[in-house]
C-alpha cells in the first residue's frame, strides 16, 4: 500500500493533535493533585503491588544524572524539545492512514511535553506511581512516561506488523511473478 504524502496538514497525523493534548493536561492534573494530596516521599497504600508516592526525579529515566548540578535540567529540555520537533514534522509529513505510527508519535509528544512542562516550571518532574514486589520497587513514574513507554511500544510493534514492516527495500527484493 502506497502511502499518499498529505497537502495539507489536516490530511497528516497532525489530526491526533488532540491526543498530545488529552496526554499533557492529564500529566499535568494528575501531578497537580499529587503535590497538593500528597507531602513530599508521601505514600498511600492502593494495592499490594502499587502505591501512590510523592517523589521528584532531577534527572532522566531511572533517575540518570539526577545528582549533578542543574545543568540536566536544560540538556533533558533541550533533547525532550528536538525529538518533540522531529515527531511534529513526521507527523506532518505523514498522512492520516498510518494509524498506529501516528498514535505513537502523538503519545511521545504528549508524554515528552508533560515532562518538559514540570523541568520548565519546577526544575524536576513529578513522578508519583510505585509498582513492587516484595521489596523490589519499579522506580516511581508518571502519566507522561507511561505515554512515552505506549508510544513507544506501539512504534516497535509498527515496524514490525504495521506500515514499518513493509518498506521499500522488502519490496524490490521480491521476485516479480
Amino acid at each position: 500500500m502506497a502511502t499518499v504524502k498529505p497537502t495539507r496538514w489536516q490530511e497528516s497525523g497532525l489530526t491526533l493533535w488532540w491526543v498530545m493534548l488529552v496526554v499533557l493536561v492529564l500529566d499535568q492534573l494528575t501531578k497537580v493533585w499529587v503535590v497538593q494530596a500528597l507531602p513530599l516521599f508521601g505514600r498511600v497504600d492502593v494495592l499490594p503491588f502499587f502505591d501512590l508516592v510523592h517523589v521528584r526525579n532531577y534527572g532522566a529515566a531511572f533517575s540518570f544524572l539526577s545528582d549533578q548540578g542543574g545543568w540536566q535540567r536544560w540538556f533533558f529540555t533541550l533533547i525532550a524539545l528536538v525529538i518533540v520537533a522531529v515527531l511534529l514534522i513526521f507527523l506532518r509529513r505523514q498522512g492520516r492512514q498510518l494509524k498506529v505510527l501516528n498514535w505513537s508519535f502523538a503519545l511521545l509528544v504528549g508524554g515528552a511535553l508533560g515532562n518538559v512542562v514540570d523541568r520548565v516550571r519546577l526544575g524536576y518532574v513529578v513522578d508519583f506511581l510505585d509498582f513492587y514486589v516484595g521489596s523490589y520497587h519499579w522506580p516511581a513514574f508518571n502519566v507522561a512516561d507511561s505515554a512515552i513507554v505506549i508510544g513507544a511500544g506501539l512504534m516497535i510493534y509498527d515496524s514490525f506488523f504495521g506500515s514499518g514492516a513493509k518498506s521499500d527495500v522488502n519490496q524490490k527484493s521480491k521476485p516479480k511473478s
